[in-house]
């Protein structure tokens, strides 16, 4: 114990004095830390003047050196001088140089390229593009990566025994680009089959903050939605953020011309079906009169109620029904008219060029009730409309649930050569809704309206439907419940007032739809009115 005792008391001895000279020597230290800094800054300047220039500035040096000495009492206070300096450089010791970072490139394109070779790589191949222990710049040959350190663009070459023309091939490679890329964007993948190149680009993402508003269009046009540069050649004025800016439409031509008459929108719950039906709605009305069915009864289509051009708005199976026989009929009575205005060289009347729509939300809900019932499906009454609509001027317009798909006639498969599809559908899902497989990779979330459209035999666009909320929901932004509200048409409430039995825009010759009549029988139907000044709730008759 003596002995550790001793030993103990030498150890705090020897800490005590090497403290007490560490504190006696430090402005030597620090001086001598400075003087050292003072040398390799000499070094280094000595070492980056050119040569020819060496001589020159020895001359200079050995010059200023000469005056201080001649100096009164130059060399102390250059001595000062230098110590001062000295204990200034040397106050901190320096902190050692950071470690250069890695380049994002090494790092992301060396992993892309590790996950690439088991796909792309041949075992068999005397110099192969892709091989285990290979790299990048072998088989990559431009990329740029944004301020964030992320993949924007990539042109990488593939062997040409890879079977680029198989999607399920295609498919598996735009899969492993995009989880090394992120999931959380979209990309283009551009497939060179004749130079075997892919090109790979970053979309940008499209506005979300456009709302419903006039659209700079013509009659029998309707813009779906916005999308980018290389999605449309044709940009209109929109009013955005309190300003006005030029954005690509996705229009849609209807009419009796129209390739594409019916439209089929389809999209997960709640990534903006119903605001597709709303928005089309509003551009429908100034030119023509419209039939709604909310085969869900969620009441997102009040707003529409006892609105002029507005034939009804049916939540119910039994108003369904008698409003799509009256539609049935109605477009027969149409077929036969114009063809007895052709066949004796008349002007074809008014009531029958005038536009109808049928606007159809999730009608396989009601389909399903129809079965349970056993009566008839509704979208067996869609029959007529969809194969003589466009000759009649009605235009069909569905939008129902990404999953119903199945539960779709097909009928409505066949005659809607317009498709939408909303939501992070997926590329197996997204081909089977447009027919096409895209050349888009989804992200894996979109904000809601965000999707993908096709119309005809074009190739599919990016889509983002614009902002039409229901104006009598109170939780959305006020903004745009406002901007809904002075699109929809004025109730008129004096003694005229339009019904749905008579349309204040439809004419005297329609057959009215009271006659219309289910299982044999006349069918009463009712339909929630809501107002946007009180959310009073009160069933009025429709038929």
């Amino acid at each position: 114990m003596s002995l550790t005792r001793h030993f103990n008391r030498g150890r705090d001895l020897a800490r005590s004095a090497g403290d007490f000279a560490s504190d006696m020597f430090a402005p030597l230290t620090v001086i001598g830390r400075g003087l050292r800094a003072h040398a390799d800054w000499a070094r280094g300047r000595w070492a980056a003047t050119p040569k020819d220039h060496r001589g020159p500035t020895l001359f200079l040096s050995a010059a200023i050196l000469t005056g201080i000495y001649l100096l009164p009492h130059g060399p102390l206070v250059a001595l000062i001088a230098l110590m001062a300096s000295a204990a200034w450089v040397g106050r901190a010791p320096r902190a050692a140089p950071a470690a250069p970072r890695p380049d994002v490139a090494d790092v992301k394109l060396t992993a892309l390229y590790a996950a690439l070779t088991p796909y792309l790589g041949g075992l068999d191949e005397p110099c192969p593009l892709y091989s285990l222990g290979g790299h990048y710049r072998s088989a990559f040959s431009a990329w740029e990566f944004d301020a964030e350190g992320r993949l924007t663009d990539l042109d990488l070459a593939y062997p040409a025994y890879f079977t680029d023309t198989e999607p399920t091939a295609r498919a598996r490679i735009e899969q492993v680009i995009q989880g090394k890329a992120g999931r959380a964007r979209e990309y283009r993948f551009d497939w060179d089959e004749e130079s075997n190149r892919l090109r790979v680009t970053t979309l940008a993402p499209l506005p979300t903050d456009i709302a419903a508003q006039p659209f700079v269009t013509t009659p029998g046009e309707i813009v779906l939605g916005f999308t980018d540069e290389l999605g449309s050649h044709r940009t209109i004025p929109v009013h955005r953020g309190g300003g006005t800016s030029q954005q690509p439409p996705v229009i849609w031509r209807t009419g009796p011309r129209s390739a594409e008459p019916h439209l089929l929108a389809l999209g997960t719950a709640g990534q903006g079906t119903s605001t597709l039906i709303r928005s089309i709605a509003l551009q429908a009305l100034p030119y023509g009169d419209l039939m709604l069915i909310d085969g869900a009864g969620t009441g997102e289509h009040a707003c529409l109620v006892n609105r002029p051009g507005v034939h009804t708005v049916e939540t119910s199976l039994h108003g369904a029904l008698a409003a799509l026989e009256w539609a049935a009929g109605e477009t027969e009575r149409r077929i036969a008219a114009l063809n007895t205005a052709r066949h004796h060289g008349v002007t074809p009347p008014e009531d029958v060029t005038r536009p109808l729509w049928l606007l159809l939300d999730h009608p396989t809900e009601l389909s399903e009730l129809a079965h349970a019932e056993g009566r008839l499906d509704p979208q067996d009454l869609l029959e007529v409309p969809l194969r003589q609509g466009r000759a009649a001027r009605v235009t069909v317009v569905i939008a129902d649930d990404l999953q119903a798909r199945d539960r779709l006639s097909a009928t409505v498969w066949a005659t809607t050569r317009a498709r939408v599809v909303l939501g992070p559908a997926g590329a197996d899902l997204a081909q089977l809704a447009l027919g096409v497989p895209l050349d888009i990779a989804p992200a894996a979330q979109m904000p809601p309206g965000r999707g993908y459209a096709r119309l005809g035999t074009a190739a599919p666009v990016r889509l983002q439907v614009p902002a039409t909320v229901d104006p009598l929901d109170e939780e959305a932004p006020a903004g745009l419940r406002d901007a809904v509200i002075a699109l929809l048409p004025h109730r008129d409430t004096g003694a005229g007032a339009a019904s749905p039995e008579a349309p204040a825009t439809a004419p005297a010759q329609t057959p009215a739809p009271a006659e219309a009549a289910v299982d044999g029988g006349p069918v009463a139907g009712s339909v929630v009115e809501l107002t946007k000044d009180a959310a009073s709730v009160r069933p009025r008759p429709v038929w």
